[in-house]
């Protein structure tokens, strides 16, 4: 038993790494998602994304008149200091509406 809780405990971590990860991961989606259809529409990207993120991600918007993409990215230390840092990015499309250059 003694030597088996240390492989739970690490075993534990990992998972909760990966769900803290993963978490991070579905809210950049809805971030890029949401700054997309913001530029398309004409709006804000960066007020409309800051809802999901958390402080010192970034998002990139670019569009080529037809499209406009967001890329965001964010940094998520899931299990805070003791685990290196990493980043996590997502990238949306959305069609420009119609009348907005």
């Amino acid at each position: 038993m003694a030597a088996a809780l240390p492989a739970v405990v690490a075993v534990l971590a990992l998972g909760l790494w990966a769900v803290s990860a993963v978490g991070m991961k579905v809210r950049a989606i809805d971030a890029a998602n949401s700054a997309a259809i913001a530029a398309a529409r004409g709006e804000d990207p960066q007020a409309v994304a800051a809802v999901y993120l958390p402080d010192g991600a970034s998002v990139a918007v670019s569009g080529d008149g037809t499209v406009v993409r967001a890329v965001v990215t964010a940094p998520v230390r899931p299990l805070g200091p003791l685990t290196p840092p990493m980043a996590v990015s997502a990238e949306a499309a959305a069609p420009m509406e119609p009348g907005l250059t």
